[in-house]
Formats: C-alpha cells, sequence, structure tokens
C-alpha cells in the first residue's frame, strides 16, 4: 500500500455519495442468508440429534439428491456474501477520527447477544447432549473456529463458527483501514486482484499441501475443510476485498454495471462453484461476482436509481438476517427432528415451509427483543476520541 498526498482525500471525494444509506444492501443481506437457509434445508447429512437421521426433509432419493446438488454451494456463496458486504459497509460508513474503542464496542454488542442467547438456547434443547465440555468456552467466546479438531468448530449452534471471523475483521478494521485509505485510486483495482489472487492461493495450498485429500466418501478432509473454509485468518481476503470496493464506489471508479447484470454473472459464478472442485466453490468462482453485485447495488442507491431491493419489506427481512441466519442451526436441526425426518415430496416442502417461517419469526424476535433494545441503549458513549484511520 502507497501512501501518496491524493489518497488519503480519495476516501473524501465524494461525500455526497459517502453520506448516503445503502438500503439495498440490506435488502441483499436477506437473500444471502436465505441461501444459507436452503443449503442446510436440502443438506444430506446426519442430524446430530439421535437417531441421527438426514436433515433434509426429503424423503425421495433422486429429489433429496438433486436438491443436495444444486444448493450444495448457496451457503459458500451465502457466507462469502457476508464477508465481502461487512468489509464494504464498515469502509462506507467509517467515521473519521473515531477512536477504535467505540468501534469495537459497537460491533461487539451486535454480534454477542443474538450469540449468546442462541448459544444458551441450542445447549438447552440438544447440544449439551452431545457436545464435548472442552468446546463450551470457545464457542461461547467466539474463538472455536480457529480450532481444527470438528468437535469444536462445528460445535454447539453450527453457524456461529462466521461470527468468529467477524469477530476477527473487527479487531483488525481499524488497522487495515489505515492501510486502505493509503491505496491510491489508480491502484484500487489492482489491490481488489491481489485480494482475490490471495484466494487462489489460499485454495492452492488447501488442495496441495494440507494434509488428506479425495475418498469415497468425501472430496477433501476435515483438516482441509477447516483450513479452506473455517480457519478464521483465510477469510480476510473477503472483507478486504469488500473495503477495497467500497473505496472503488467512493472514488467514482466503479463502472456503469447495473444490478442485474450483476446478478446474471453471480448466477454464472454459482453456476461454475457447482461444477468445479470443492475448494473452488468456497470463494473464488463466486468472489468476483459478488462484489460486483455489492458495488452494483450500492451504486444504484447513491444515484438514486428504482431498485427493488430498498423496499420496506425487503429491509426489513434484511435488518432480521443476522437473527434469521443465527438461528438456522436450532431450528433446522431440532425443528426436522421434531417432524420426524423424511417425507413425501408434497410433504416434504411443507415442511420446509413450517421450518422457514419459524426461521424467520425466532430471527425476528431476536431482532426486536435482544438486537435492536441492546444495540439502542448501549452501543454509544461518550468517550475520548482518538483517531483509527
Amino acid at each position: 500500500m502507497v501512501p501518496t498526498g491524493s489518497t488519503a482525500s480519495g476516501l473524501r471525494a465524494r461525500p455526497a455519495a459517502r453520506a448516503v444509506e445503502l438500503p439495498s444492501l440490506t435488502g441483499l443481506r436477506f437473500i444471502a442468508a436465505m441461501l444459507v437457509f436452503l443449503f442446510h434445508i436440502t443438506v444430506m447429512m446426519p442430524s446430530p440429534i439421535p437417531p441421527h437421521a438426514l436433515m433434509t426433509p426429503f424423503g425421495d432419493p433422486g429429489t433429496a439428491q438433486d436438491l443436495f446438488w444444486f444448493f450444495g454451494k448457496a451457503g459458500y456463496v451465502g457466507v462469502s456474501f457476508f464477508f465481502i458486504l461487512s468489509g464494504f459497509v464498515l469502509t462506507w460508513s467509517a467515521r473519521d477520527g473515531e477512536a477504535a474503542r467505540p468501534f469495537w464496542r459497537r460491533r461487539v454488542l451486535k454480534i454477542f447477544p443474538n450469540h449468546v442467547v442462541t448459544w444458551a438456547v441450542t445447549l438447552l434443547v440438544f447440544a449439551s447432549a452431545i457436545t464435548p465440555w472442552v468446546a463450551y468456552l470457545p464457542n461461547l467466546l467466539l474463538v472455536h473456529a480457529f480450532f481444527p479438531q470438528t468437535e469444536i468448530h462445528r460445535s454447539i449452534n453450527v453457524p456461529a463458527w462466521t461470527l468468529c471471523c467477524e469477530l476477527l475483521f473487527y479487531l483488525l478494521f481499524p488497522v487495515l483501514l489505515r492501510g486502505v485509505k493509503r491505496i491510491a485510486d489508480s491502484r484500487l483495482w489492482t489491490w481488489a486482484g491481489l485480494m482475490v489472487a490471495g484466494m487462489v492461493v489460499h485454495q492452492l495450498v488447501t488442495q496441495y499441501l494440507v494434509p488428506g485429500g479425495r475418498t469415497a466418501d468425501a472430496p477433501l478432509s476435515d483438516l482441509q475443510f477447516w483450513f479452506g473454509y473455517v480457519f478464521p485468518p483465510m477469510r480476510l481476503f473477503e472483507f478486504v476485498l469488500g473495503m477495497v470496493l467500497a473505496r472503488v464506489v467512493m472514488a467514482g471508479r466503479w463502472p456503469s454495471i447495473g444490478i442485474l447484470p450483476a446478478a446474471l454473472l453471480t448466477a454464472v459464478g454459482y453456476a461454475a462453484a457447482l461444477y468445479a472442485p470443492m475448494v473452488w466453490g468456497f470463494t473464488v468462482a463466486t468472489a468476483i461476482p459478488l462484489g460486483a453485485l455489492i458495488c452494483a447495488a450500492a451504486t444504484a442507491d447513491v444515484d438514486g436509481r428504482r431498485s427493488a431491493l430498498r423496499g420496506r419489506t425487503m429491509r426489513w427481512l434484511g435488518d432480521v438476517s443476522f437473527g434469521f441466519y443465527l438461528c438456522q442451526g436450532v431450528v433446522v436441526i431440532y425443528g426436522g427432528w421434531l417432524l420426524r425426518g423424511t417425507h413425501d415430496t408434497p410433504t416434504a416442502i411443507l415442511v420446509a415451509l413450517v421450518l422457514f417461517v419459524a426461521t424467520l419469526a425466532v430471527g425476528a424476535l431476536l431482532f426486536h427483543l435482544v438486537e435492536r433494545p441492546i444495540m439502542r441503549k448501549f452501543s454509544y458513549a461518550k468517550r475520548d476520541r482518538q483517531p483509527v484511520g
């Protein structure tokens, strides 16, 4: 990163644009969370609750296998979207001169209350019977994704592993922001390319240097999957890509690519992920399309163009998307167990709809009763302000 006299002003080149809210990105958040739900509801993996029936409610083998294949990369895409979006939004909304401590306080209050509630509920309804005690504290403190042991990083409320990554992003953001601010406008695309190249190198290391390999039952070893998908430091490439892309839009260097073309490009990336070897579907196949979709939606909001993503319903769905995402583990796993295994296709569709509504309802309760009240009451305090960026 090269500091120049013009780069610091690059972030201030479009003050009007930077002040614009980005409701289309809020709407996109729910679509990403929905992709993760579609993955969870169709995955052909044994439930952790005895008698360990398949998590998918679809009993017809052909239908179940087709849905598992088609939505098999949806979870990866949704998670990657969230990581890129996180870097983009935090950079877009960064306050000049804000100290690190108030920033960290807001981010901790954003994720921990919902996490603690879902952690406790998941333990109460089923996880305490199947979780080793050594996983409890790392999971509660959101460091469990740093452990390669499957029984730790996949423990208790499984979707919470992504919060370990977000917590790392938040911790490093004040330092990363200083560096990203110093990138000259003319070099932004170069740095975006370097982040994608980092993802490629990461997956090459996963495939060829991390012990394990393809077997009759799995394309990757547990260690390869952890390093290639779960290990938080390796997800920083997506986060920093989002930060750089925010600067691209701020600097007016995003080309005139609209939301629809970017969405079509994302569909092409998803198709590539379906047919590519597993490691390339984690991030590489879809990172560029997802980045394009985020930039296109943000630019539409800045320019005041129409967007179906920023209607009242989509904004509400986006607001509750964090709770909707986080409670999927307990609702889909425990709810699926309550509804007793697999069914014929019409019944399975009905079961999936019931679990969707239940997940959305629990997610809304988390937002309205936990997340929003705590953020409103505690996220701001009078502190000495020391510059972080």
